[in-house]
């Protein structure tokens, strides 16, 4: 779907019209399936926060069972790239904004968020997304598909013709394959699940992969004083303010994790130290303290105190 504004579906290239994408959901209906799912995109060109409320009513509209909500990423070598740093693609404020209407507008209605970027109806979660973020086993088949099997991730050539050489005649068609240390897959148990209102444990963590949470643990803390984290049932997730600045967070979770690895390990520590440290933005709370409270124009203190 994308979008409700078919002017901006023309803008994008999209070849479909709101109206096509109502007469689908109907289809589908109508053929018997109870479960759908639509995908939308925020801060597209053009796109205002009004456009974007009014794409997020329709498509609640449809009662979709599952729907997807993300942020538009201009990738080099495409043909919207032309538009990076246009004015006419919203600001990060603006998609920050479009991003924390969707998550409310969709709770309001009854669709659980369940990870960044998804929400659905209780009982509607993507399972295939899921196995991912939740480092569950999954096999894929054909050419360029990607397995993991406990700690071997491998895939397959992207070339046909390999591909089938290997199937008929029993020949090579691995093109990649590695085996996942114990550090490593501890770090991808924190950065898939915390992309999760699942999130992660310190039991879970300290049982999967034997390795110290105390760190980790402190710099959950500090986001949860910071309003982007939130602790529930011990387990640690992030509220939709951290979710807006997932990439920062988890970042400095890897770098609590590497930190604790070298307190253990002194021989890596000066390398560790070289490495460029993640900082942090300022919470809401010291955005506004730095805005209003701390602006001498705003409070007076610029004055002079002679007179």
């Amino acid at each position: 779907m994308q979008s409700a504004n078919n002017d901006i579906l023309k803008m994008i290239g999209r070849r479909h019209s709101f109206r096509q994408v109502e007469m689908a959901v109907q289809n589908a209906r109508t053929a018997g399936f109870d479960n759908i799912s639509l995908d939308l995109i925020y801060g597209l060109p053009s796109q205002t926060r009004s456009d974007w409320a009014d794409t997020l009513a329709k498509a609640i509209a449809l009662r979709p069972e599952h729907i997807s909500g993300y942020g538009l990423k201009l990738e080099e070598g495409t043909p919207m790239y032309a538009l990076k740093d246009s004015p006419l693609i919203p600001s990060d404020d603006e998609q920050a904004d479009m991003y924390l209407c969707m998550v409310e507008e969709l709770r309001r209605y009854g669709y659980e968020q369940y990870e960044i970027s998804n929400f659905s109806i209780p009982g509607y979660e993507s399972r295939h997304n899921l196995k991912y973020w939740q480092l569950d086993d999954y096999m894929g088949f054909g050419p360029g598909a990607h397995s993991c099997i406990g700690r071997t991730r491998y895939s397959y050539v992207r070339d046909l013709d390999r591909y089938l050489a290997g199937v008929l005649h029993g020949e090579d068609m691995i093109d990649e394959y590695e085996t996942i240390g114990e550090f490593e897959r501890a770090a991808e148990y924190l950065m898939l699940g915390m992309r999760t209102v699942h999130g992660v444990s310190r039991a879970e963590y300290e049982r999967l992969y034997r390795s110290d949470f105390s760190g980790i643990a402190q710099q959950l803390e500090e986001f949860i004083r910071r309003g982007w984290a939130v602790a529930d049932g011990g387990r640690w997730h992030f509220t939709p303010s951290g979710f807006l600045i997932s990439n920062v967070l988890i970042g400095k979770l890897l770098e609590a994790q590497t930190d604790r690895k070298a307190e253990h390990n002194p021989w890596m520590k000066p390398q560790i130290e070289r490495q460029p440290r993640t900082k942090l933005p300022p919470s809401e709370a010291e955005a506004f303290r730095d805005t209003y409270l701390n602006n001498p124009i705003l409070t007076g203190k610029d004055r002079d105190s002679s007179k």
